[in-house]
């Protein structure tokens, strides 16, 4: 492991384990990495990133074990598997064909009257505000003269009034001066509360450190799900819900994101389901929330309220822009978090028009920190008792990438990409048949993880666990 390599780790571990980044504190178990990188051509150290929050994650895991009783002895990440696995979904296949939806003609950057904007309109409901706000159709040639002739900010503001998404394109610099680039700066990479009530829930040593733990899943898209699946390749029972009437996919299908888990669709607007919800919750371990702050407030979701009703749960909140400032209540992605970030600016292929990660490491970094606060949250509970908060976002993780400096590997700020050739691919049954998909990064004890087999389909298991 190079020494630029090692401070990242230590400064994820850092920000998992609570402790000042400046004192490197010892983890539990020796981090084995190898391979060197250079498999993510970028302006900024994406696999570098990538491999510290994948080791983050595994050395929770080993602290996790430890303190159940159990060994792991080593605990080893692979450069090139971290590499396949933060572009999971563009090599996961259903019967051969792509299982992901890829981005939507309306999500991408458009050149406004004095800048850039990104949108993202992959939704139906996003892509109709989008159009909306603009007073257009939504063919790209009639979008495109829509922005041309406004200013950046302008159309940002008009699209977020009407429930969608867009950024202006911006400065490293400018966003350290922005408002909410200040108040994300004033966030830890992860944010932490621990209350008193709740006593400890012991476990028993078992073969993975997440056996016998319930993980309610109320998450979409990349972030939420990488964490939620990762818990799972870590033994742990994942149960997602989706509301119905906004679903991720098409009911049915199978997907990357599923990888791992049971998926259910509840309409928490209801008051069976509301009931239905709260039997599940007293039953949970740790509950991970991938929506916006206070989009769930409504339903007892909320910080106070959850924690309050059921003591000793670990909770992770995950949202775009932080937790704090005028910022902290919009929607967000991860490729529209790089626009005002510095990021899109910072990968451009000639110093005018914008480009992009190789990968949506915002995502999948924040993703597998997550996973390790959820591990970290376990093991303190376990520990002390208590009840759990974990806060974290992709703009911090964003300002956390930018803050590494420039990487060797340089890109061409292309879009991301594909592996050329995905060396750690496995084939899974489905409900919907074979399916490939990228193998969980990492190994404990020189074993390696695997996804619970089959996969299975979106919206078609009970709300209801299954263990217990």
């Amino acid at each position: 492991m190079s020494g630029r390599q090692r401070d990242l780790v230590d400064q994820a571990w850092a920000a998992v384990s609570l402790d000042d980044p400046g004192s490197h504190p010892d983890p539990p178990a020796v981090l084995e990495v190898t391979a060197a990188c250079g498999h993510l051509p970028s302006n900024f150290l994406v696999e570098e990133v990538a491999v510290a929050s994948v080791g983050a994650a595994l050395l929770a895991a080993a602290a996790l074990s430890q303190q159940r009783g159990g060994t792991t002895g080593s605990v080893g990440v692979d450069t090139s598997h971290v590499a396949d696995a933060v572009r999971s979904e563009r090599v996961f296949r259903c019967g051969g064909q792509p299982g992901g939806a890829g981005f939507a003609p309306l999500s991408r950057f458009w050149a406004a009257a004095d800048g850039w904007v990104r949108t993202h309109a992959n939704y139906p409901w996003h892509r109709k505000a989008l159009v909306g706000a603009l007073g257009t159709t939504d063919e790209i040639g009639a979008v495109a003269d829509a922005v041309a002739e406004l200013p950046a900010v302008e159309v940002e503001q008009r699209v977020f009034d009407a429930g969608g998404i867009a950024t202006a394109v911006g400065t490293l610099d400018g966003w350290h001066a922005h408002p909410q680039g200040r108040a994300v700066a004033a966030e830890p990479l992860i944010g932490h509360r621990m209350t008193g009530a709740g006593s400890p829930r012991w476990r028993a040593a078992a073969g993975l450190p997440m056996a016998g733990v319930r993980v309610l899943d109320l998450t979409r898209v990349i972030a939420g799900p990488v964490c939620t699946r990762f818990l799972a390749a870590l033994g742990a029972e994942v149960l997602r819900l989706d509301p119905p009437g906004h679903p991720d996919m098409a009911a049915g299908d199978v997907a990357d994101t599923l990888l791992g888990k049971k998926s259910a669709f509840l309409d928490l607007g209801t008051r069976d389901a509301a009931a239905v919800l709260e039997r599940l919750l007293d039953r949970a371990d740790v509950v991970v929330s991938g929506y916006r702050p206070g989009a769930l407030d409504r339903f007892g979701l909320g910080e106070e309220s959850l924690t309050e009703r059921h003591p000793g749960i670990v909770a992770i909140y995950l949202d775009a822009w932080g937790h704090h400032g005028p910022w902290a209540g919009r929607r967000g992605f991860d490729s529209v978090v790089q626009a005002p970030t510095g990021i899109a600016m910072g990968e451009s292929p000639d110093g005018h028009q914008p480009g992009a990660l190789p990968c949506q490491v915002l995502d999948h970094g924040t993703g597998y920190l997550a996973a390790a606060a959820a591990l970290d949250g376990l093991r303190r509970q376990g520990e002390v008792g208590g009840t759990h908060v974990r806060r974290l976002s992709l703009a911090r993780t964003a300002l956390w990438l930018t803050a590494q400096g420039t990487s060797p590997h340089r890109g061409d700020g292309s879009a991301a990409t594909e592996p050329e050739t995905p060396a750690r691919l496995v084939r899974l049954d489905s409900a919907r048949g074979a399916v490939t998909a990228v193998a969980p990064p990492g190994t404990l004890g020189d074993r390696p993880l695997r996804w619970p087999s089959p996969l299975t389909a979106y919206g078609s298991d009970p709300a209801a666990w299954t263990s217990g």
